[in-house]
């Protein structure tokens, strides 16, 4: 299992940024690799995704959320990862946004880009353009401030 730890500030408050992290829907365009997500329900996704040229589809729960806090996951079968986001306000117009992901790399070429610290970098650069996105939008595209308080509430 690796892990990764990143962190960005953005030019936002931390409202703004939470929202617009809750609209899983938008990821495909900051993320690289996300060829697409479909909200399924309120704690249900469902990801596409294509990285060094291996493409996988999966599930993942939302299974802890709390509005200008932080957003944790897992995902429901493999690959295997899970993760949170959390969201520190810093003054009134910045907020520190910090991905915290453990992965599990399946076959050579995952093995490989994650030794080398692909998944790493990626998840920078991720961040760096979702600040980027937020940044030059001004406010979110939308929002979901419901709570969800477990790994086992649907």
């Amino acid at each position: 299992m690796s892990s990764i730890t990143e962190s960005i500030d953005v030019a936002v408050p931390v409202r703004t940024a939470y929202d617009q992290w809750t609209q899983f829907e938008s990821f495909p365009q900051f993320m690289d690799g996300v060829e697409s997500i479909t909200q399924q329900s309120d704690t249900m996704t469902h990801w596409k995704i294509k990285i060094a040229g291996v493409q996988r589809e999966f599930d993942a729960r939302i299974t802890e959320q709390h509005p200008d806090e932080r957003v944790a996951w897992e995902s429901v079968d493999s690959p295997r990862h899970a993760g949170v986001v959390t969201f520190h306000r810093l003054n009134e117009n910045h907020t520190r946004v910090t991905l915290q992901m453990d992965t599990e790399p399946e076959g050579v070429a995952e093995n490989v880009a994650d030794a080398v610290g692909l998944l790493s970098h990626q998840v920078k650069g991720d961040l760096r353009r979702f600040g980027e996105f937020i940044e030059k939008r001004g406010s979110e595209s939308g929002a979901w401030r419901g709570e969800v308080n477990g790994p086992h509430q649907s």
